[in-house]
C-alpha cells in the first residue's frame, strides 16, 4: 500500500496546506497559471512542502504530454527519450517535463534541454531541495521562472492531519480519534514537511491498538521520543528555536545559544541548525572576527561527515565560539545600502578604465587603458575612481566600533592620507 501522504495527495491548490503566496487565491504563481500562460519553471524549498503535489495539477491542467524523470538516476539518454517525444504525435501538443531533484544533473545535462525549451517543445517545471542559483546553470535559469516553497507551519498542517485521520478511519471502518493537541505534536514534529507529519499520523494510527483507542501524547513520546521532547506544540517551535538561537548567538549569550542548538540537534534537525550558524557567521559576528565564517564552515563539514549524534561536538564548538566573538553587522547593512542603489537602476555604466581589457579591440574602445595598478604604488594603494559616474562619494560601508574593523579603518585612513 502506499504511504498515507501519497493516498491523499491534493488534486487541486484548493486542497493543498501552505503556499499560499505561491497557490492560494490571489498566489503569485495561480495568477500567472489562471492566466493561461505556462511558464519553464523552477521550484525550490524543503522536502515535502508540495513542490510535486504543484507540479502534478499543473501537468494535469496544462494539455500537454506529461514526462517525469528524476535526476538522482536519469542519464542523458533518458533525456534524449523525452525530447524524441516532441517529434512525434504524442507530443504535437507540446512536452511537460517534471524533473525531480535537478541539482543532480550536471551542465552537459541541464544544457541539452535549453533547445528544446527555447522553441516552446518542451516546458520545465524542475524541483529542487537546494538553492536553484548555486545549482542549476545561469542557461537554464534565465530561461525559467523560479518559485520558492516555504516549510509549511504547524498551524497550516493541522488540516491536512485532520483529512488524513478521516482516511485512515475509512479505509479501517474505525472511530479512532485525536486530540487537537495530539494533532498539534505531530505538525510540530513534522518541522515544516507535511509528509513527515502524515507519516507520524499513519505510524500512531496502527500503534494505537484496538480499534477506538485515541491517539495519545504518550503514544507520540514513544514513537518519537527525540522530537517530543525538542519542539513544543504552540504551532511554530521549529522556526521559533531557529531564531531563538540566532538571537542569543547575536546577543552573545553562549548558555541560550548551545540550549537552542541542542533542541535542534535532539530533534534530528542537522541541517537548519548548520544553515543557520553559517548565516551567523557572516550576518552577525561579520568584519568583527572575518576567521568565524571558516571556522564555522569547518565545523558544519565536520558535524555533516561524522553525523549525528557525534555531529553536536563540531556545532556545540561553533555556537559556543561565535556566542563569544566580537559582533558586527557592518557587512550586511552595507549590502543592503548598496542593493538599494541597484535595485534602483542606478550604477548601470562601470568606468571604462575597471573594464575588461583582457581581450583583441579593448583597447581601441578605451577598456582598461587608464587604469591604475595599486600594486605599483606606495602601500600599494593609488586614489582612482571605482564607483560609476553616479554614484561618486556615495558610502556603503560604516567601520564599527570593534578592534578589527577599528585597525581597518586606521589603515585605509594612513594609506589615504587621513581619509577613510
Amino acid at each position: 500500500m502506499k504511504p498515507l501522504a501519497d493516498r491523499m495527495r491534493p488534486e487541486t491548490f484548493d486542497d493543498m496546506v501552505g503556499q499560499t503566496h505561491l497557490l492560494g487565491k490571489d498566489g503569485a504563481l495561480r495568477r500567472i497559471l489562471d492566466s493561461g500562460f505556462l511558464p519553464n519553471m523552477i521550484f525550490f524549498g524543503p522536502p515535502g512542502t508540495g513542490k510535486t503535489t504543484a507540479a502534478n495539477i499543473i501537468a494535469r491542467a496544462s494539455g500537454k504530454t506529461l514526462c517525469r524523470l528524476n535526476a538522482t538516476t536519469a542519464s542523458l539518454s533518458d533525456i534524449r527519450e523525452v525530447t524524441a517525444q516532441t517529434g512525434n504525435m504524442f507530443g504535437t501538443g507540446g512536452v511537460l517535463l517534471y524533473l525531480d531533484e535537478i541539482q543532480y544533473f550536471n551542465k552537459k545535462q541541464q544544457q541539452s534541454l535549453l533547445e528544446f525549451l527555447e522553441d516552446g517543445r518542451i516546458t520545465l517545471i524542475a524541483s529542487t531541495t537546494e538553492n536553484p542559483y548555486f545549482y542549476v546553470y545561469n542557461a537554464l535559469l534565465s530561461r525559467s521562472s523560479v518559485f520558492e516553497f516555504r516549510a509549511v507551519t504547524a498551524k497550516e498542517t493541522l488540516p491536512a492531519l485532520k483529512r488524513g485521520l478521516d482516511i485512515l478511519n475509512s479505509e479501517n471502518g474505525t472511530n479512532r480519534t485525536a486530540e487537537d493537541r495530539v494533532l498539534a505534536a505531530m505538525a510540530d514534529i513534522g518541522a515544516g514537511d507535511v509528509r513527515r507529519a502524515l507519516g507520524v499520523l499513519e505510524n500512531a494510527y496502527y500503534a494505537a491498538g484496538a480499534p477506538d483507542s485515541p491517539i495519545t501524547l504518550e503514544l507520540l513520546q514513544i514513537l518519537v521520543p527525540s522530537a517530543m521532547a525538542a519542539f513544543d506544540r504552540d504551532g511554530d517551535a521549529h522556526y521559533d528555536t531557529l531564531s531563538a538561537l540566532q538571537k542569543s548567538i547575536r546577543g552573545s549569550d553562549p548558555d541560550a545559544a548551545v540550549f537552542y542548538l541542542a533542541k535542534l540537534l535532539e530533534a534530528g534537525d542537522l541541517f537548519s541548525a548548520c544553515r543557520r550558524l553559517l548565516v551567523i557567521a557572516s550576518e552577525d559576528v561579520g568584519q568583527a572576527y572575518p576567521l568565524a565564517a571558516a571556522v564555522t564552515q569547518a565545523c558544519v563539514t565536520s558535524a555533516r561527515e561524522v553525523g549525528l549524534p557525534e555531529a553536536k561536538i563540531p556545532l556545540a564548538n561553533a555556537a559556543i565560539m561565535l556566542a563569544t566573538a566580537p559582533k558586527s553587522d557592518s557587512a550586511i547593512a552595507a549590502y543592503s545600502r548598496a542593493a538599494e542603489d541597484v535595485n534602483a537602476g542606478r550604477g548601470q555604466k562601470i568606468p571604462d578604465h575597471l573594464r575588461d581589457s583582457h581581450y583583441g579591440g579593448a583597447e581601441k574602445l578605451g577598456h582598461g587603458t587608464d587604469y591604475l595598478y595599486p600594486h605599483a604604488y606606495p602601500n600599494h594603494y593609488v586614489p582612482q575612481q571605482y564607483l560609476p559616474d553616479d554614484l561618486v562619494g556615495r558610502h556603503y560601508y560604516e567601520y564599527a566600533d570593534n578592534k578589527t574593523e577599528q585597525a581597518a579603518k586606521a589603515y585605509a585612513e594612513k594609506i589615504r592620507g587621513g581619509k577613510g
